[in-house]
């Protein structure tokens, strides 16, 4: 398959081949800063931040750019890899389930992996096969044609991803699930400096009991997990991928006692920040 990429100034979307000769590549710098679909067949294995997935079906994974992401092993048959910027899609302002933080992105409680099913495995296929005849055609329809069907995988992949990951009706957990979307949404953008429920209940104005209630609803962890989950994922990042002092990531985390930090990490991880650094890069 030819390499396929649209580009207008401020808009880029992408679509690759995933093989063992694009593996190089793919793992490089240049893709970081871009929203990630990768539609991957049996045999491929990848690390998502600090976890390792293994594909035994075809499987849709979705990573957001601040996601570290790198295939250490291709299967046989090859996959797909899509990118694209917010500038080409994005529909925060309408709140969508399919908007780029939506269900499928910037899920840190679970990683968004959609194992597809045989019926979803014909449509993709036709989907993708309709991507690469429109990059052919190169038709000044292009950008929106493209665009539909990258809507159409987002709209179907939700679809399966409610199914495999929630227990119950969906429609009898719409509302909490939204309020679940709309929580985790405030967490990533205020986790630095918001690290109690209290926080995000004054957000929210509502009392910290009722946010709880709302997730028990769902069986999802605490929300107080929710929130150290976050900012100690942040913290191996930062251990992992720059040079920053442990002292200097307490800073950045907006914790004022290394202490107190240190015994969290320890508590969630079983190591402390700088035992972490060492074996993960030992």
């Amino acid at each position: 398959m030819p390499s396929t990429v649209f580009s207008n100034h401020v808009k880029t979307l992408g679509l690759l081949p995933v093989s063992g000769q694009e593996m190089a590549t793919l793992n490089g710098p240049d893709f970081k800063p871009y929203i990630k679909i990768l539609y991957l067949p049996t045999g491929f294995r990848l690390r998502v931040d600090f976890s390792i997935y293994q594909t035994v079906q075809p499987t849709l994974f979705f990573i957001s750019p601040n996601q570290y992401l790198e295939i250490e092993e291709a299967g046989v048959e090859s996959g797909y890899f899509i990118f694209y910027n917010r500038d080409f899609y994005c529909i925060q302002i309408h709140d969508q389930e399919v908007a780029c933080d939506g269900l499928l992105f910037n899920n840190f409680q679970n990683m968004p992996n959609v194992e597809v099913s045989d019926e979803e495995n014909a449509y993709l296929g036709y989907l993708f096969n309709e991507l690469i005849q429109e990059f052919r055609l190169d038709d000044n329809s292009l950008e929106e044609m493209v665009r539909t069907y990258l809507k159409q995988l987002l709209i179907r992949a939700t679809r399966s991803w409610k199914s495999q990951h929630l227990a119950g009706p969906v429609t009898d957990q719409q509302s909490d699930l939204e309020f679940f979307r709309k929580f985790t949404r405030l967490v990533e953008a205020h986790y630095k400096s918001k690290h109690t429920v209290a926080d995000y209940a004054d957000l929210l104005c509502m009392a910290p009991k009722t946010i709880t209630h709302k997730f028990n609803r769902l069986r999802l962890p605490q929300p107080n997990e929710v929130i150290k989950n976050r900012i100690i994922l942040e913290a191996k990042r930062l251990l992992v991928h720059t040079a920053l002092t442990a002292k200097e990531i307490v800073h950045e985390l907006g914790y004022e006692d290394p202490a107190y930090f240190s015994r969290l990490f320890m508590i969630k991880t079983g190591e402390s920040p700088s035992r972490f650094r060492a074996n993960f890069l030992g």
